[in-house]
């Protein structure tokens, strides 16, 4: 019998134990009582106001959640800047309509719509439409099939996690009674499903992109978003097939119950059509709106209500159910928003005790004497040193600390997105295992992490050469 013929492995729920609490605890009220002391003993401008960053960091890497190292953070800053009680509300007060927070009430109504599009049945009808072009096709062109299905729905939908786990139930079936292996399945829904996430218009990473950048949609697509994607689907008719192989010999299939036909997701034929189709159209029509009139961060705030209002009508959903679908899906990432409040706040604490000033001063004159490629590259490499699980906020932080001295070396906007684009994407490829990775893994029932890190590095590297092309050519 196969090993892997019983499904995935169960996923193991996080050590609780009092030493695993211990080694979480400690260090972080440790931290606390430095910030305090700091912020007893020093006054701003410091560079220990970056001390909340650094204690971000080590937490993140702990494994604790990622809502709770925020939380932690929050208190240190406020900690080491002491500020007067206006003051502070004020910063709390500020942060609730920052561009940082209104990302995270972007990343809520995208999980909004996307529980329209399930409940509608129009996510399984973009999956299926894709799927029967290749059908009688050959390999290659399954395989293609599948990784733009993965594309389109990440496109649509703005989250590769929840967009792969619409996905696989569909695909899955179909790569068994093909031949395809877990392993080979779970790069093909990787590679497709993270070109997605880069193309996505309204993903909340890519809107902060946009707004640093203040650039409009398609100059993001043509520099930074296209590049990636179109490589992708180039590599992924050499890396697919190699997975494919190396994994056929370690008898990496699929068993026969996986092979079985799903069912469509209980919506009517000619109303997941016609929703299908009026989302697909909505969709199309907000993003051709915002690239010409070059509409800013807030614009996701009525395209997407917009989208989800189309498809729930055009599918004839009743108010009851399409509430409760809205509900079912923003609730979900509610501690998301939460995370991005508590983000927008450190930032505005930290912001109190200017460390970048100083930093800029002490280090400033060595970077103003940088040409403007190398410093492009830096810029571009804190992507692997970046907040984990907080790209988007990553992206705001990065602009607000270099975007001036970049202006001032002449980095124009077209720069500014790949290198904004490849500091938020390029540890989702590596060079260690994360959590996109892993959850390709998990949908696709795959067990095999080496095949996935592989296939990351395979874009890695060409994309790292692509970039740095481009950005020779732009500066």
């Amino acid at each position: 019998m196969r090993p892997a013929d019983t499904g995935p492995a169960p996923v193991k729920a996080p050590e609780k134990g009092p030493a695993t609490i211990a080694r979480r605890v400690v260090p972080a009220a440790v931290a606390l009582v430095l910030s305090l002391v700091v912020g007893i003993v020093t006054d701003g401008p410091t560079v220990w106001g970056l001390l909340p960053v650094a204690l971000y960091a080590v937490l993140s890497l702990t494994g604790t959640d990622l809502v709770a190292v925020t939380a932690v953070s929050l208190v240190s800053a406020v900690l080491v800047a002491l500020p007067p009680v206006a003051d502070a509300a004020g910063v709390l007060g500020a942060s609730v309509s920052d561009p940082v927070t209104i990302i995270g009430l972007i990343i809520v109504l995208g999980s909004a719509v996307g529980e329209i599009l399930r409940v509608t049945g129009v996510a399984d009808a973009m999956v299926r439409g894709i799927l029967r072009v290749a059908g009688g096709r050959g390999h290659t062109a399954l395989m293609y099939a599948m990784m733009i299905a993965c594309l389109v729905l990440v496109t649509s939908l703005g989250t590769l996690a929840g967009a792969l786990a619409i996905a696989a139930p569909l695909l899955i079936p179909v790569a068994a009674r093909a031949g395809f292996t877990r392993s080979a399945t779970a790069v093909t829904m990787f590679l497709g499903g993270c070109a997605g996430l880069a193309l996505a218009p309204f993903a909340g990473s890519n809107v902060a992109i946009m707004k640093v950048a203040d650039t409009d949609y398609l100059t993001y697509l043509m520099v930074g978003a296209g590049p990636l994607a179109l490589l992708s689907l180039l590599l992924a008719a050499v890396v697919v097939p190699r997975v494919q192989r190396l994994s056929a010999a370690r008898d990496d299939f699929y068993g026969p119950d996986e092979a079985a036909e799903q069912e469509p997701n209980g919506r009517t034929a000619a109303g997941t059509r016609r929703a299908t189709y009026a989302f697909l159209i909505t969709l199309i029509g907000t993003v051709v709106y915002a690239t010409w009139t070059k509409a800013g961060t807030t614009f996701p705030l009525i395209a997407l209500p917009l989208m989800a209002v189309v498809t729930a009508v055009a599918a004839r959903l009743s108010l009851r159910h399409a509430l409760r679908a809205v509900v079912t899906g923003g609730r979900r990432m509610l501690p998301t928003l939460l995370l991005f409040w508590m983000l927008a706040a450190l930032f505005g604490f930290i912001e109190l005790l200017h460390p970048y000033d100083v930093v800029l001063d002490t280090f400033g004159p060595g970077l103003r004497e940088m040409s403007p490629l190398p410093f492009a590259l830096a810029i571009a490499a804190l992507g692997w040193v970046g907040v984990p699980g907080a790209t988007a906020a990553q992206v705001v932080l990065i602009g607000e600390v270099f975007g001036p001295l970049g202006t001032g070396l002449g980095i124009g906007p077209a720069a500014w997105v790949i290198i904004l684009l490849w500091a938020s994407k390029a540890d989702t490829y590596g060079p260690l295992p994360n959590a996109n990775m892993v959850g390709a893994m998990g949908v696709a029932r795959a067990t095999r992490l080496p095949y996935l890190l592989g296939a990351g590095w395979a874009l890695l590297v060409p994309a790292c050469a692509l970039y740095t092309v481009l950005l020779a050519l732009l500066l």
